[in-house]
């Protein structure tokens, strides 16, 4: 097989859509000595300019080498950056690589990646929405949007109603809060997965107080319910509540992970292909979560290249549980980049059986919307939240 002949990371935008992190996107191409061309995507939040400087800094050891030596390169990656297990930038510049490859190796072996990692354990993939309720703040709002989307055919949904909430939440908050996820349990039903997002940003007596309050609403589970970096409140919330804690997006490494499996600390694990070490890493990854019986439920919020991805990965993943998606809430621009190949049909992904990622970049789009900077920095909403959702705190 040919050589890694070059690695160009290319940023992409247009500053609309749900979410300030949507509004751009870092796409990576890799192009072989023969001529053959693979794409991978890297994560922008706020690190743009780091993570373009990191994907060009990992090019310095892959370029030369052999395409199909994807996991050889990686480690030698690995030798050479001294904090790769603790530097997000490192780790989604590398993972961004490791999926173009993987999309060059379909391609040169004209199979879906998904044969490459095992083969299809379903032909097609249950989805939940995300991003369907930018600029709801009342019950009203939420329950409107919610019954829009699932006549789309979405069969879960999942959303933050916390306002702008920080570390704790005050009691009116919380009986709004509380209001809003009945207002669409009202609205959607009983036969539609809910889901509720707190971004990581709860103290542990916060979190415990919001699982009493919204488990009455059969939530399938409770999204970064405490502050990541708060091991001892996410064992306290695990302890006080009987809710399914999911987290996982920012789990950059196995054996990062390893540490919340090891304490039975999480039940649905969230890993993001393009955080964690692309097909390489999360493969292994979801050898450790099986081994200790938990579920899968993908994180996929930023491109359609992360998109296509875990699409391939979710074929062949015997633990998924349930997939996110923001497909439909994208901004137009980045559906069109792939040539809309990856539509959601009645709640579902259709697993495609093209070469490697089995889709198609619309290459004229590239240069249409290129781009340089970073996502626009908004000082009354964090870029993390869906965008007009940031409503003002109550004491």
């Amino acid at each position: 097989m040919s050589k890694i002949q070059k690695i160009e990371p290319i940023v992409l935008g247009e500053r609309t859509g749900p979410a300030t992190w949507a509004s751009l996107m870092i796409l990576v191409r890799v192009e072989t000595s023969d001529g053959m061309v693979g794409y991978g995507e890297a994560v922008p939040t706020l690190r743009v300019g780091p993570v373009v400087e990191s994907i060009k800094e990992v090019s310095k050891v892959y370029v030369g080498r052999e395409a199909s030596d994807i996991e050889v390169s990686m480690k030698e990656w690995e030798k050479h950056d001294f904090y790769l297990h603790s530097s997000f930038e490192s780790t989604t510049a590398l993972s961004a690589v490791d999926i173009a490859l993987y999309d060059i190796l379909g391609k040169y072996l004209k199979q879906p990646v998904y044969k490459l990692l095992g083969g299809k354990s379903r032909e097609k993939i249950l989805v939940y929405a995300n991003g369907w309720y930018s600029n709801c703040k009342s019950p009203e709002d939420f329950a409107e949007k919610a019954t829009e989307a699932v006549k789309k055919g979405y069969k879960g949904l999942k959303f933050d109603p916390f306002g702008d909430q920080w570390d704790s939440i005050t009691a009116d908050a919380l009986k709004k809060a509380s209001e809003i996820v009945k207002s669409v349990r009202d609205a959607v039903g009983d036969n539609v997965y809910l889901m509720i997002e707190h971004h990581g940003r709860f103290n542990a007596e916060s979190a415990v107080k919001i699982a009493q309050e919204l488990s009455q609403y059969d939530p399938l589970f409770m999204e970064e319910p405490v502050h990541p970096w708060n091991m001892m409140a996410l064992r306290d919330y695990r302890a006080k509540t009987s809710v399914r804690v999911a987290l996982g997006e920012r789990i950059i490494s196995k054996e990062q992970g390893l540490e919340f499996l090891s304490e039975d600390l999480v039940d649905v694990f969230q890993p993001d292909i393009c955080n964690i070490g692309g097909f390489t890493e999360l493969k292994k990854f979801l050898a450790m979560t099986e081994a200790y019986g938990k579920l899968l439920a993908p994180h996929n919020a930023f491109g359609p290249v992360q998109n296509a991805a875990t699409i391939q990965f979710d074929a062949w993943a015997p633990n998924l549980l349930i997939q996110e998606s923001f497909y439909d809430y994208f901004p137009e621009w980045k559906r069109r980049l792939i040539k809309d190949g990856t539509p959601v049909v009645n709640g579902y992904y259709e697993v495609k059986d093209g070469p490697g990622l089995s889709i198609n970049i619309d290459e004229g789009m590239i240069d249409e919307y290129r781009t340089t900077g970073q996502e626009e920095f908004n000082p009354e909403e964090p870029v993390w939240v869906v965008r007009g959702t940031w409503s003002p705190r109550t004491i």
